[in-house]
C-alpha cells in the first residue's frame, strides 16, 4: 500500500478561504537559492520559500545543501514559520512514449517527493509534460495514470500547468480535464493537487479572467500559485517570465488570480532579492 497525501482540496481551499476572511496576511514568498530558503524568506519579508534540491536541469537525484541537511532544514524552518516547497527538476516528462525520458523521470520524481518530506516541504511542484506533435496524446495521459498509482507520496504532488507546446498535458484546459480525468484513476490520484502559474496561464491562451474557476470546476483544487508577469503576448507559448507591471499581464488580472485562488504565492520573477522583494511588496499592497 502507498503512502498517500491525505488533506483534501476542500480541506485547504476552506482554511485558505477563511484566513482571507479573517484578513490575515498573504502567505506569499519567492523562487530562491538552494543553500539558506529560510534566511532567503526573511531577506524578502516573505513566508515561505521555493528551492530546487540539486541541479534543476538534471537526472541527478536530489541534495540537500542546506548547513546541516535535510533534519535542520525542517527544524529551522518549523522553528521560523518558514513553509518550504520543492520544484522538481525540469528533465522531468512522466507523459513520454519514450522510455529513456520517461522510466528516469519516474524515478526521479519519486526521490524529490522523498527528500521533501525530510525537509518538511508542504510540496513537490511538476510540469505536466508534454509529448511530440505526432505522438498519441492519450497515450501520455495514461501514463501519467501510471505515475501517479507507482508513486509514494509522503507530500503532495503538485501538478503545474504550462505555456508552450501543442501537445502539452497541462497547457489548455481542455488538456487539464483529461489529464485530471486519467489521473484520478490512479489509487490516490484524488490527493495530486494543482499549481497554477499566471505567466504560464497567459502564454498558453487561458484568460486570466476566467482561468481560476475553470480549472477549480476540472481538478476541484489550487494549492499554490505561482504569480509571474509574462514577457510576451496572450497565447504566445512562451514561458518567459519578469516582474509585475514590466510585461504583458495587467496587474488588475494577477490580483484578481490571486484573491480567487486563495492559496498560497510563490514570486518566480527575476532580479534576485530587490526585484522579488519589490514584486512581493507590491502583491500585498494590491491585494490586500
Amino acid at each position: 500500500m502507498h503512502k498517500r497525501y491525505l488533506c483534501t482540496g476542500s480541506t485547504i481551499r476552506a482554511v485558505s478561504h477563511a484566513a482571507y476572511a479573517r484578513g490575515m496576511a498573504l502567505h506569499i514568498g519567492a523562487h530562491v537559492d538552494q543553500e539558506d530558503p529560510i534566511a532567503e524568506a526573511r531577506a524578502r519579508g516573505a513566508s515561505l520559500s521555493q528551492l530546487f534540491l540539486g541541479d534543476p536541469q538534471s537526472y541527478k537525484g536530489p541534495v540537500v545543501r542546506y548547513a546541516g541537511g535535510a533534519e535542520a532544514l525542517k527544524a529551522d524552518a518549523e522553528a521560523a514559520g518558514v513553509d518550504l516547497y520543492v520544484h522538481a527538476p525540469y528533465p522531468i516528462n512522466v507523459a513520454s512514449l519514450n522510455n529513456r525520458i520517461r522510466i528516469p523521470g519516474r524515478k526521479l520524481l519519486q526521490q524529490h517527493l522523498t527528500a521533501a518530506a525530510e525537509i518538511g516541504a508542504k510540496g513537490v511542484i511538476v510540469h505536466g509534460g508534454h509529448l511530440g506533435v505526432d505522438e498519441d496524446s492519450a497515450k501520455g495521459f495514461d501514463n501519467w495514470r501510471k505515475c501517479i498509482d507507482g508513486l509514494d507520496m509522503p507530500v503532495p504532488l503538485l501538478i503545474e500547468n504550462t505555456a508552450g507546446g501543442d501537445n502539452a498535458m497541462a497547457r489548455r484546459l481542455e488538456a487539464i480535464a483529461r489529464l485530471w480525468d486519467a489521473i484520478g484513476q490512479a489509487e490516490g490520484g484524488d490527493s495530486v493537487g494543482f499549481c497554477l502559474d499566471t505567466c504560464h496561464a497567459h502564454a498558453g491562451g487561458n484568460d486570466l479572467g476566467t482561468v481560476v474557476d475553470q480549472v477549480r470546476a476540472i481538478t476541484g483544487r489550487i494549492d499554490l500559485v505561482h504569480a509571474n508577469d509574462s514577457r510576451d503576448e496572450f497565447d504566445s507559448g512562451a514561458d518567459r517570465h519578469t516582474n509585475f507591471g514590466s510585461g504583458h499581464i495587467d496587474g488588475e488580472a494577477l490580483v484578481g488570480v490571486i484573491r480567487a485562488a486563495g492559496a498560497p504565492v510563490v514570486c518566480e520573477t527575476p532580479g534576485g532579492l530587490e526585484g522579488q522583494a519589490a514584486d512581493i511588496a507590491w502583491l500585498r499592497d494590491h491585494v490586500g
